[in-house]
């Protein structure tokens, strides 16, 4: 057995639009402790071709896995391991029973969660969130905008502030990384639209501190300066690692639940 079989290395699995990442996590100081493995998310992203993807990770880094807590995170709502919603997956996601079929087909517990709640938690605890009390509200800008709510340090779960209707539009139709992209929009451009998006939210909810991820954030100076809000607005510490981050922290303090 591995050394990091011994330390029950928990897994963090991201399971995104173009491609499902995952990788074990050392806890201690949230970083990876073995090369991420990706692999493209299958075209039909159904429930099952996305399991078997899972299924090939898992594998990969048996060697070091062990016993270990497995978290994955989905892009959509989940409640008591059901997806409740699917804007950028397979829509046969919808209302699905997700969690105990990748239990079954890992032969391992996992637990499962939404990509921005996990990504969320891990910059609570080791990124641009770590220490702040009061309301933070992280944002994913990517496929779409995913959202999680971090209050005095617990997570609110399965906010879709991504889904805020704004000037008659679903805001992530409007302000998303991948519509900057489509529509060829220059960062002062799109930073219109994400000016208009954030004061929204800033108005119904008044955080202490905004966290902005996804990919787009290594660019964040191209963009971040050029809004004008009340609340500090920053870029995310962990980038795109915040989502495999995070789900492995949820899998372990749900293993440690479940042992008491």
């Amino acid at each position: 057995m591995s050394k990091h079989a011994k330390q029950g290395l928990p897994l963090g699995i991201d399971v995104g639009g173009s491609g499902i990442k995952g990788a074990p996590v050392d806890l201690e100081n949230g970083s990876f402790a073995a090369k991420r493995m990706r692999i493209d998310t299958p075209t039909a992203s159904t429930p099952e071709a996305v399991a078997e993807v899972i299924n090939q990770i898992v594998d990969h880094f048996e060697d070091v896995r062990g016993d270990s807590p497995i978290g994955v995170t989905i892009p959509g709502v989940v409640t008591h391991g059901v997806v409740r919603s699917a804007a950028n997956i397979d829509k046969s996601w919808l209302d699905y029973d997700a969690e105990p079929m990748l239990e079954k087909v890992l032969g391992h517990d996992i637990v499962l969660v939404n990509d921005a709640d996990a990504a969320g938690v891990a910059e609570l605890h080791y990124g641009a969130a770590k220490g702040q009390k009061g309301l933070v509200v992280m944002t994913t800008l990517g496929t779409g905008i995913g959202s999680a709510l971090i209050f005095d340090g617990k997570l609110i779960p399965n906010s879709e502030l991504g889904h805020l209707e704004i000037d008659g539009f679903d805001a992530e139709s409007r302000a998303a990384s991948s519509i900057k992209d489509k529509e060829g929009l220059s960062y002062p451009e799109w930073a219109k639209r994400l000016q208009r998006y954030y004061s929204q939210v800033e108005a119904l909810l008044w955080p202490e501190l905004f966290v902005v991820g996804g990919g787009v954030s290594k660019d964040a100076e191209q963009f971040l300066p050029l809004l004008d809000l009340k609340t500090p607005i920053v870029a995310a510490t962990l980038q795109n690692k915040a989502g495999i981050i995070g789900a492995a922290h949820l899998a372990q303090e749900e293993h440690a639940r479940r042992q008491k």
